[in-house]
């Protein structure tokens, strides 16, 4: 059940949160008690009845009745959501939202921004925080907690799981396991367990903190959505000098996982229908990572300098931390991981630097225990020394080199079918012949992500990821079909859009880590800034060193609070008068309490199972429909069918669209999104240059990840070509037969039979398919492979394959026990026991012979009857004289 609208009710013992979903036609009740238990622990209860409002008036009522000589029932707030619940010194308090406001939409489930809440003290009346007579001590605690504003950039839903990536929540590899949300990202993951136990519950509202943005690219009328979210870790998480490099426990400070969505809106749910027609191909997404260089390392900002020291705190010749956090990346995001190492590698007096060669050595290292197929990818590139340079283009061209390179090794997430003249445009750029068959990809996964860091990572890295995000939007929207070739050219209506937004990415991230916004913007490294950009650059310079020094103290302390990593007792030490945090995020018995890990196979994890390997998925992208939530309860969440709406309130109807640039000289006005404004060089040219320089990567097929691809003329198709489809079984070297499609008389994509097969396009099932192999090669002999008896260790003798006949094999051998209870009583066939005793007659005469076995093989009257008389001596003795 989803609860959207909540209504929080008090008496003198209890509070009473009634929820309901948008609908109102049915309720749900919590029950919060004022005082603790004997533990000391907040008491929680969720009644498990499902109330008609009927029956939840009746129940309110009943309460009021009873508790009348105490004040009776209060109505308290109305809210739209549980943050959680926090305690200091003097009691609990609980955290609501309420206000709201759509911020996003991704095939129906609605993404909301928290625009603000209330918190309530629960042990005493429920009033605000500044309404109480409290404790000095405690107005501190409640003032430092504070500090972490719940009103600026927190975000949740009620039917997407925001804290997973979209290829996770629509494909069934999660399915299974116990934990639905991705607790790293749940920034509200302490505060919930203070009141319940088990977070997948209906009361429990995940919220992340980051950055989600989305627009609108309309291309004549047809909206295609394009979505961004990024989503801040918890872990070792905290201000720009204060949190730097990696913990004990594998996780970087500043670690952002960022995603790009892009849907076409013309499909509104992806779980509508989720069987009947199967995946739905309108839907893509790109993943990339950033976060601090992985080694210990730190800054001193006693010394008020804006750029203070850089220290190398620790070596571990091991590498032990940074090993756990390639570990836990290859976990997530499987092989390969891409290391986009950004920082400086020549400066006057070392600083970046120093860092350099030990993070060289780090990923050389922990390579050299790798598999060929999972090592990662190391690069390093002086963005900032490049960008001096005279050519103005030379950090975008490499930039985009680099990201061009990354994708075809990744690859990027498509649920469902490339359009089929995506198809037909490789098969003809890849041959040269446009009588090839063309070769349909059925769906993509992402696998491995590209990580990239500067010594901040917020201006250099933002700029680069833009690149990235770029590239990966020219093939999203090529993979929908919306252009005719992957790339998507500077100065349009698009990659502004997609600019901008990466712009405000950054500077939120900036903000929340560094305490002002981007210093060095895209338009920096292209060169195109206006001469008032550099006054800008030195106002935040001077902002993020003002953060830096005098707020991002108060500012860790709250963080520190929130996430649960310092919790207050009355007779232990005050967070302020901690000389570090240090502790607070190095566990020393951390050692002590995990698992050996080995220091080869460091990137197993002994405490959680592998992850699963992408290539055993089912083959049809029929899989990728796994609903989060029940298909009835996103419907009504976003067409609302009980209430009048109208149009013009709806979040769809007033999301902000591409802007549209002028015409050209001749005053035609163009209004594609990729058309190139404010006279720069021309869409086409760029394009061009961008096929000669990437080839038929150019058109999808060079793009890594894991690729599902169609059988050559499936379904009505191999019935409509001239040729015959044959299927050939050939057996390799450990003796399995392979079957593979045969070689089919080609067709001109033009003909009308190609036309018919385009057209129709049916999907033969894999089922189907091998139903229809077994039923052609049911009699044809088995291939004699080898005549000697494999051995006892062999894994074909061992786990031996099911003869198609081995059940009635079976009933007719158990067809002689006729009560399997009885001591063994083999009944014999009269027939079968007939052949037998023939059997041994005749070969007792074979084996009496005596007469001349010579004739035949000698060559003295080669006959019938000699040659027999041969072979019989030979099965005597085994030899012919």
């Amino acid at each position: 059940m989803l609860l959207s609208k909540l209504t929080l009710y008090e008496t003198r013992a209890r509070f009473f949160m009634v929820g309901s979903g948008a609908d109102e036609d049915s309720f749900r009740i919590l029950k919060i008690d004022r005082t603790l238990d004997s533990n000391g622990s907040l008491s929680v209860t969720e009644d498990q009845t499902l109330y008609s409002r009927q029956e939840m008036m009746e129940l309110l009522a009943m309460i009021e009745s009873g508790n009348a000589a105490t004040g009776g029932l209060r109505r308290v707030a109305s809210c739209f959501g549980i943050v959680g619940f926090v305690k200091f010194l003097e009691g609990y308090y609980m955290i609501l939202i309420t206000k709201r406001s759509a911020v996003a939409l991704i095939g129906g489930h609605y993404i909301y921004h928290i625009d603000d809440t209330l918190i309530l003290g629960i042990s005493g009346p429920s009033e605000r925080f500044s309404d109480r007579t409290r404790s000095s001590d405690e107005a501190r605690y409640i003032q430092s907690f504070c500090q972490v504003d719940l009103s600026k950039n927190f975000y949740f839903s009620y039917t997407y799981d925001i804290t997973n990536s979209l290829q996770r929540n629509m494909t069934c590899v999660n399915q299974q396991q116990t934990k639905r949300y991705n607790e790293m990202f749940m920034w509200n993951n302490f505060l919930l367990r203070n009141g319940f136990e088990d977070l997948n519950n209906v009361w429990c509202l995940p919220i992340i903190y980051g950055f989600v943005d989305q627009a609108k690219i309309p291309v004549f009328g047809h909206d295609i959505y394009l979505t961004l979210i990024a989503r801040r870790s918890r872990l070792f998480a905290g201000a720009r000098f204060l949190k730097r490099g990696v913990n004990d426990e594998g996780f970087v400070a500043n670690e952002i996982e960022t995603e790009q969505i892009v849907n076409d809106a013309n499909t509104t749910l992806f779980e509508y229908p989720h069987s009947r027609f199967g995946d739905n191909p309108a839907f893509t997404s790109f993943l990339q990572h950033r976060g601090s260089i992985p080694l210990y390392w730190s800054q001193d900002i006693s010394q008020l300098t804006p750029k203070p020291p850089i220290e190398l705190n620790y070596v571990d010749p091991y590498f032990s931390a940074t090993s756990l956090h390639f570990s836990d990346l290859f976990e997530r995001y499987g092989h390969p991981i891409i290391v986009l190492n950004l920082i400086k590698s020549k400066e006057k007096t070392p600083r970046e630097g120093i860092l350099l060669p030990e993070f060289r050595d780090a990923v050389t290292y922990l390579n050299t225990h790798l598999p060929e197929e999972m090592k990662m990818v190391y690069v390093e590139w002086d963005m900032a020394r490049a960008n001096k340079s005279d050519d103005a283009q030379e950090v975008v061209a490499c930039l985009e080199r680099i990201a061009e390179d990354g994708l075809g090794m990744t690859g990027f997430f498509h649920a469902g079918r490339e359009p089929y003249l995506n198809a037909v445009r490789r098969a003809e750029l890849e041959a040269g012949d446009s009588t090839k068959l063309p070769t349909r990809i059925l769906g993509r996964l992402q696998t491995g992500i590209t990580r990239t860091n500067c010594i901040d990572c917020l201006d250099r890295t933002n700029a680069a990821q833009f690149m990235i995000g770029k590239c990966a939007l020219a093939h999203q929207l090529y993979a929908l079909g919306v252009i005719a070739s992957p790339h998507v050219p500077f100065d349009s209506d698009a990659a502004n859009l997609l600019n901008s937004m990466y712009q405000d990415h950054g500077d939120t991230i900036a903000l929340q880590y560094g305490g002002s916004h981007l210093v060095n913007t895209m338009e920096t490294y292209r060169k195109i800034g206006h001469w008032t950009s550099h006054s800008r650059d030195m106002i935040e310079s001077i902002r993020r060193y003002y953060s830096n020094s005098f707020t991002d103290a108060e500012k860790q302390y709250a963080i520190n609070l929130f996430l649960g990593n310092f919790r207050p007792t009355p007779n232990g030490p005050k967070i302020w008068d901690l000389p570090s945090d240090y502790y607070l995020h190095h566990d020393p018995n951390l050692l002590k309490r995990s698992k050996k890990r080995s220091y080869k196979k460091w990137w197993i994890n002994p405490d959680t199972s592998p992850p699963p390997d992408p290539t055993t998925l089912e083959p049809t992208m029929a899989s990728l429909l796994s609903p989060t939530t029940p298909p009835d309860v996103a419907f009504k969440e976003y067409y609302r069918p009980d209430i009048l709406t109208s149009f013009d309130r709806l979040y769809a109807s007033t999301m902000n669209p591409a802007s549209r640039g002028a015409g050209d000289d001749h005053g035609d006005l163009d209004l594609s999104p990729f058309a190139v404004r404010n006279g720069a060089v021309d869409a086409t040219t760029q394009i061009l240059e961008y096929q000669d320089r990437l080839g038929p990567h150019a058109f999808g097929s060079g793009c890594g990840g894991f690729v599902i691809y169609g059988v050559e003329g499936e379904g009505v198709a191999k019935w409509l070509k001239g040729g015959h489809l044959g299927v050939d079984e050939e057996v390799d070297g450990d003796g399995e037969v392979v079957v593979e499609v045969a070689d089919v008389e080609p067709v001109p994509w033009w003909t009308t039979s190609a036309l018919s097969m385009r057209l129709l396009d049916p999907v033969v099932s894999a089922g189907e398919f091998k139903e229809y192999k077994r039923y052609v090669a049911q009699f044809k002999p088995a291939p004699v492979t080898s005549m000697r008896v494999p051995k006892l260790s062999s894994s074909k003798r061992s786990t031996p394959a099911s003869h198609p006949d081995f059940e009635i094999f079976k009933s007719y051998v158990e067809s002689a026990f006729p009560n399997p209870s009885a001591p063994l009583q083999i009944v014999i066939d009269q027939r079968d026991e007939e052949i037998y005793r023939n059997y041994v007659q005749q070969s007792g005469k074979v084996g009496n012979y005596s007469g001349d076995t010579t004739a035949g093989v000698l060559g003295k009257g080669e006959t019938d009857e000699a040659r027999y008389e041969a072979y019989a001596q030979w099965l005597a003795t085994g030899k012919y004289h």
